[in-house]
């Protein structure tokens, strides 16, 4: 497997990327050419470029939820790319609209934009996207600490409603070695999702996890967050996009990561 962070809120010095709060990773497995999230602008296809990716091969996109950090990026790949062959998943509920109370947080296209654009494949339910990496639908909660909380309101035929981001999924790719988690936001819990991704892949080796774990507070939740890492022997841990400085620093008494920003590279057997 082999990963390239595209967007992140983060950008290295000498390294001139452009950086938003939004995230997007290429990634490469089973001679496959994948795109999870797209960030909240144009950004992600500039980055792309400046690293010698073309985003014109994308055999699929993959949309851990429908928020507008990690959706926006679809129009201008839908400006520049001819995306008829390209698939798209995500859980079906990820282009509903969603507000809060900075206003419109959802994804500009609706479900009947993406179907007319891409090859679209939306699921509940976990299932292959290759051989080795496989989305996991929608996550189960398996822990307390972890339960859903209302963030904001989703708009379903004219109606609003408590959004508790049902939508939010990931992916999981299996490794020589274990698995290994790419998050969003991780709005339904990192640990809810890492948990679910060991029980679809019926294998509780956790080689690593890289993406947004949704930490902000130093608290009792980040506490058991460490726990559940530390309790099920993760390997490799890379927090980014929407997880604070306190929390990665609190991490890092732990794990010993890199930092992470536009342009960090991963390759794993």
């Amino acid at each position: 497997m082999k990963l390239r962070v595209l967007v992140d809120n983060n950008t290295y010095i000498d390294h001139y990327y452009l950086g938003e709060p939004g995230a997007s990773y290429y990634i490469e497995i089973d001679n496959k050419k994948l795109l999870l999230d797209t960030g909240y602008s144009g950004v992600v296809v500039d980055n792309a470029r400046k690293m010698d990716i073309d985003l014109s091969k994308l055999d699929k996109i993959i949309i851990s939820h429908g928020h507008d950090d990690h959706t926006k990026g679809l129009v201008k790949i839908i400006e520049d790319f001819n995306t008829s062959k390209m698939e798209l998943i995500s859980h079906p509920d990820a282009f509903y609209p969603k507000r809060a109370r900075e206003g419109d947080v959802g994804s500009p296209l609706r479900s009947s934009d993406i179907a007319e654009k891409f090859k679209y494949n939306p699921s509940k339910k976990p299932f292959n996207i290759t051989e080795n990496c496989i989305f996991l639908g929608e996550i189960p909660e398996y822990f307390d600490f972890e339960k859903r909380r209302v963030l904001g309101e989703r708009e379903i035929d004219g109606k609003l409603e408590d959004d508790y981001m049902i939508d939010d999924s990931a992916i999981v790719c299996k490794l020589k070695d274990g698995i290994f988690i790419i998050t969003g936001c991780s709005h339904s819990g990192i640990c809810n999702i890492v948990e679910h991704a060991k029980k679809v892949c019926n294998d509780d080796r956790i080689v690593g996890i890289i993406g947004g774990f949704h930490l902000f507070k130093t608290d009792e939740r980040l506490k058991n967050t460490i726990d559940y890492f530390l309790d099920n022997n993760v390997g490799i841990v890379y927090p980014c996009h929407c997880t604070s400085l306190g929390v990665k620093s609190e991490i890092l008494k732990y794990y010993d990561f890199d930092e992470i920003g536009v342009g960090f590279k991963l390759e794993i057997e």
